[in-house]
């Protein structure tokens, strides 16, 4: 199924202060990728290939506060990006950050909607 929320995203302007404060308050679990200047955040019990084990909760990630990206930032699952962004752009919608891979994994863009809030697509790599 897709249109599924899939992941979250929480900017940061200090990458420790941020991870001790969601790993403190809400114990999640959290793996800060330096390579990728990315911190993988798992809100629950997860499995490292399929994510989240049991129904109820998404897992997400910690990132570099960056123009365009200052607040936190849902993201919706989509079979074909390239699709998803030519549908918001005929609906009014703007391509923020056009698709890109995120290593063999798959794919994200992010674009803002007809209110101006900015949005994630994610496509798993076939």
């Amino acid at each position: 199924m897709t249109g599924r929320i899939v992941h979250f995203e929480i900017p940061f302007d200090d990458g420790d202060r941020a991870r001790d404060f969601y790993g403190n308050v809400f114990g999640w679990q959290l793996m800060h990728m330096p390579e990728m200047d990315y911190t993988m955040a798992m809100t629950g019990p997860s499995d490292p290939e399929s994510g989240p084990s049991e129904p109820g909760f998404i897992n997400g990630g910690l990132f570099q506060r960056e123009e365009g990206f200052t607040g936190p930032v849902v993201v919706i699952d989509v079979p074909d990006i390239d699709a998803a962004l030519a549908s918001v752009e005929a609906a009014g919608g703007k391509v923020g950050r056009p698709k890109e891979a995120v290593g063999d994994m798959g794919f994200a863009a992010y674009f803002s909607d007809t209110e101006g809030n900015l949005v994630g697509l994610w496509e798993t790599a076939t």
